[in-house]
Parts: C-alpha cells; structure tokens; sequence
C-alpha cells in the first residue's frame, strides 16, 4: 500500500513541471483542486496579516476553515509559503 511519504517522494522527484501537472490532475478532482488552492490563499493571506472574518467572507469559506489554517501556521507548517514571503 502506497504511503502519503512515497506520495511526497513521488511529487518531490518530479522536476518536470508538465509531468507533475499532468500527475496532479490524475489524481484529484476538480473540487479537490478548488479546495486546495483556496487552502493555499487562505495560508497567504494570514500570512500577509489579514483577520480571519475577512478571509472567511471574501473566500466564503468557514471561520473553522480559516482557524485550521492559522493553527497548522501556529505549529510551524507552510515553511514553503513562509520562505517566499521574504
């Protein structure tokens, strides 16, 4: 059974950019895809200091969703996101 670490591993060894594009959208819906770019701009944005009502309302997504968002920063993820902030 394949592990979300060979997924990572799968992802981080593909350095063509069309075949990690192409890998992605075979194996995520449309929605998936949505979701997780909404995810990305809700971290950007806390990032940029933006209060969460706000977010929650222009993205039109839960406070809750928002919330995640801020606590998975709290605990030190999104370093990617992080680091092209600077």
């Amino acid at each position: 059974m394949t592990s979300f670490k060979d997924f990572v591993k799968l992802v981080q060894n593909t350095r063509d950019p069309a075949l990690l594009e192409d890998f992605l959208l075979g194996v995520t819906t449309p929605h998936e895809r949505k979701v997780l770019a909404r995810r990305i701009e809700i971290v950007k944005r806390l990032l940029a200091g933006e209060a969460q009502q706000q977010i929650a309302q222009d993205l039109e997504v839960g406070v809750s969703t928002v919330t995640r968002g801020s606590r998975e920063l709290n605990l030190g993820r999104f370093k990617i996101l992080r680091d092209k902030k600077k």
